[in-house]
């Protein structure tokens, strides 16, 4: 093996003394350099820059022409969702696509007189006060899938995954005291609810301005004043962690810090949005190892989307939208939608004052982009 391992290495050295009497002797043109470099055959390129980031892709394309051409030719990207708004009369839904700033329509008369609780895959999930039916509604396919009714009042509603897939599981949490909660779980298929009260170590109350996300196969929900309440599905336990609440800045107007605050997660970190009028949100991102919740100056390239009901995030989208917090608001005539950049620290659209604290919850949601446009009006 010895003996191999000595032969090819110097065969190999006679290669390079030999390219480099060639390079001596004989003019080399701006091609031919250039192949030196990157002579590997297109298909191992394409193979290895497909397995790179939207960011390493980008900058792997500036080598030369030739990888510029591979790299745009496996460079993924992602989608940013869309917002729908949900109109106060009449059956016609407004999609409102970001980063193209495209408006489209849908005519969804299923939807009348019901309320969106949360999204999640491309799929709503709905309430209808009146007769206290909740249900699953996908709007671009208009597939529906009922749930057994239960009053909801304003307590914050969750679901894990697809109504299709057999891992989904509806949570939804409300106090009965300070010191209670009922915990509320449903999957697809059932035929009643399953309700049960918990006792917390720390205070837990609960409204519709608490926030709620799914991470690691868990429900993660803030109180009103900030304690983060953890249910595992698997277990059926809840239990109120004793992370302080993420500190709120000392130039917030104290009146509505509770209300304008919003929480998404992403690749297993939980991220929280504090807001307050004109002065600039501030973003915390929890240490699951610390316990403890910490200010984030800088996105790392991903885009938050913001929503009362349904945050999300985002990674490796074109353009500008990287390192950006959209919010569910459109601005303009629906020309603009109003996002805050971390790079540059400001608001944009500029000089407007977004008090997230008065908005109606219940207007819009962030909703995966649909595959096919033939259906909107």
């Amino acid at each position: 093996m010895a003996g191999r391992r000595r032969k090819k290495m110097k065969l190999l050295a006679e290669t390079i003394r030999h390219s480099k009497k060639l390079s001596k002797h004989e003019p080399i043109d701006e091609q031919q350099e250039t192949q030196t470099q990157t002579d590997l055959p297109t298909e191992l390129m394409e193979l290895i820059l497909s397995q790179l980031t939207l960011k390493d892709n980008i900058r792997a394309s500036v080598v030369c022409k030739r990888w510029l051409s591979v790299a745009l030719s496996v460079r993924k990207s992602n989608k940013p969702p869309w917002l729908m708004f949900f109109p106060k009369f009449g059956n016609l839904y407004e999609f409102y696509e970001p980063s193209k700033r495209k408006t489209y329509f849908l005519d969804l008369p299923e939807l009348n007189g019901s309320r969106i609780c949360y999204a999640r895959n491309g799929w709503l999930l709905l309430y209808k006060p009146r007769t206290q039916s909740v249900f699953f509604f996908c709007p671009y396919t208009r597939d529906s899938i009922a749930l057994p009714n239960l009053e909801l009042t304003y307590q914050i509603v969750a679901f894990s995954d697809a109504p299709t897939a057999a891992s989904c599981i509806v949570f939804t949490v409300k106090h009965v005291s300070p010191t209670v909660v009922a915990v509320s779980t449903c999957r697809p298929g059932a035929t009643a609810w399953a309700t049960t009260n918990y006792q917390n170590r720390l205070p837990f109350v609960s409204s519709i301005w608490n926030k709620l996300v799914f991470c690691k196969g868990m429900f993660y929900c803030l109180s009103l004043t900030g304690w983060l309440g953890v249910y595992d599905p698997q277990k059926s336990t809840w239990a109120v962690h004793s992370v302080a609440p993420p500190k709120c800045p000392e130039n917030f107007f104290v009146k509505n810090w509770w209300k304008g605050k919003f929480m998404a997660e992403h690749d297993g970190d939980i991220f929280v949005i504090y807001t307050c009028s004109a002065v600039n949100p501030v973003i915390y991102k929890l240490d699951q190892a610390k316990k403890v919740w910490v200010e984030v100056e800088n996105l790392g390239g991903m885009t938050l989307f913001a929503n009362f009901l349904s945050s999300c995030a985002r990674m490796d989208l074109l353009g500008t939208m990287r390192n950006n917090v959209y919010f569910s608001k459109v601005r303009f005539y629906g020309k603009r939608c109003v996002s805050y950049s971390l790079e540059n620290g400001r608001y944009y659209p500029r000089k407007q004052c977004y008090d997230w604290g008065e908005q109606d919850p219940f207007e819009s949601v962030w909703i995966e982009p649909p595959e096919d446009l033939s259906t909107f009006l």
